[in-house]
């Protein structure tokens, strides 16, 4: 247990959630360049990738059909599912995140993973990279709720799932989608930007969609949820 994380604090009485692509996995900068590849392909006069890049952690559907919107183009239902599997397949052969594992082996809480990608290709992630021990079956993922983020389905969804208060939940994100769902949702949410897709302009970004801080080295999340469970048992009639 990390240093912080004392006594008086009931950890059982809260709980981490964390997002999946960016957070567990490093997996939005290989499933950005595909995306960026096949509408390149698909569209070799656009200039894609600075569209499509603010619209990451936004379902792949939706960041598709905001892409098209914004360079006049169409993609037909067709392109989206073609699309659409060829970001999964190489997001489903990423790597953990550097260090996540050592980071979640010393934190306290119950642990849990809100994603916007659908269930079969969390599962798939989770079970692959050994990250599942963590997590066991509560996983929360778009496909099972009425909106994907940046609503905050997913995150009520979690809370519920977990019998908590959302706000005795701690979120971990790296976008700005994930960042206004969980905020919305009413938890504290960290935002992460040391994944590979990381940029300096993420860092405002993400404090101005709410997050509380923003750090680079998953060594740092255990003190960080030390401190946040801290001030949520004071804070706590």
């Amino acid at each position: 247990m990390t240093a912080g994380t004392s006594a008086g604090a009931s950890v059982g009485n809260f709980a981490l959630i964390c997002d999946c692509d960016g957070v567990l996995i490093d997996s939005e900068a290989v499933a950005a360049r595909m995306l960026v590849h096949e509408l390149e392909a698909r569209w070799p006069d656009a200039n894609v990738e600075p569209v499509v890049l603010p619209l990451l952690g936004l379902r792949i559907e939706k960041v598709l059909q905001g892409t098209a919107a914004q360079l006049g183009k169409r993609l037909s239902a067709e392109d989206i599912e073609a699309i659409r599997r060829a970001v999964e397949a190489v997001a489903m052969q990423a790597p953990a995140v550097d260090g996540i594992e050592a980071a979640l082996a010393q934190v306290p809480l119950t642990k849990a993973c809100a994603s916007n990608s659908f269930r079969p290709y969390v599962e798939t992630v989770l079970a692959r990279t050994g990250l599942v021990r963590f997590f066991g079956d509560r996983v929360f993922c778009a496909d099972a709720v009425p909106n994907p983020k940046p609503a905050p389905d997913v995150y009520l969804a979690a809370a519920q799932g977990l019998g908590l208060a959302p706000s005795a939940c701690l979120v971990v994100e790296d976008s700005v989608t994930g960042v206004t769902a969980a905020t919305a949702a009413g938890m504290t949410v960290l935002g992460f930007i040391g994944g590979g897709h990381a940029s300096d302009a993420q860092i405002d970004a993400l404090h101005a969609a709410g997050a509380r801080s923003v750090f680079d080295d998953m060594m740092q999340l255990p003190e960080l949820v030390a401190q946040w469970t801290l001030s949520a048992t004071a804070a706590t009639p």
